[in-house]
């Protein structure tokens, strides 16, 4: 386990990480993020012998799993599947803090390495079907295929917690003197992270860096050029 400086407002969230990780054993990973340092989020790892994760790095599906997910409710995201850097698959579940002001102030991740149960939940799901069962899931998933999924978050929620974590990801610095470098590289930062895949984000960075949606585009395209280059 690794830690580093907690806000007092975090505080009480040590303890709920370090717990879930004693109760679920080795393949759980706990993390704790405070979102009041984005770039560098991450504060407190338990078992991050799972993903690799470490005490400094900044958040990672955030944006691009947790919060663009139409199944994002209540400030939380349960069991989403990520992958792990050597291919194992991950269950995750993703919580967000906030304090007594309801300020989004930090964030509760749980990975779990489920890897190793899925050839045994697969042998046991082979050995227990039966024609009655199969039929039953396919007549299941006919008569809930049209049902309207009314589980989404208000966009204005998401749209406002994506602006807060924009607003934290460039910082109170002087703009104007921000040079073209800075600023593609917090372009880079906020397009890997999954910014951009929440409606509106454009033109909110183009707003708080004080330059055009245009120039968002054309840093965008550089970062996609330089892709394909390397």
């Amino acid at each position: 386990m690794t830690e580093n400086i907690v806000s007092e407002n975090l505080k009480p969230y040590v303890s709920i990480a370090k717990m879930i990780g004693s109760s679920f054993g080795k393949n759980c990973e706990v993390i704790l993020h405070d979102l009041a340092f984005p770039l560098k989020s991450v504060v407190l790892v338990v078992n991050g012998h799972v993903t690799g994760r470490e005490v400094g790095q900044a958040f990672d599906h955030l944006l691009s799993k947790v919060l663009s997910s139409k199944d994002f409710k209540d400030d939380y995201l349960a069991n989403y599947q990520t992958v792990a850097k050597d291919g194992r698959l991950i269950k995750s579940s993703t919580a967000l803090i906030r304090d007594g002001k309801n300020y989004l102030i930090g964030a509760l991740c749980i990975n779990y390495d489920i890897s190793m149960a899925l050839p045994v939940q697969n042998f046991i799901d082979d050995f227990l079907a039966t024609k009655a069962t199969i039929k039953r899931e396919s007549e299941f998933s006919a008569s809930t295929s049209d049902i309207i999924d009314n589980t989404t978050e208000s966009s204005e929620s998401i749209t406002e917690t994506t602006n807060d974590l924009i607003r934290r990801i460039i910082g109170n610095v002087d703009i104007k003197s921000m040079k073209r470098k800075t600023r593609i590289s917090l372009i880079r930062f906020m397009e890997e992270k999954g910014v951009f895949l929440i409606k509106g984000s454009i033109d909110t960075v183009a707003d708080l860096m004080q330059i055009s949606k245009v120039t968002v585009y054309s840093y965008l395209d550089v970062l996609k050029k330089q892709k394909l280059n390397n």
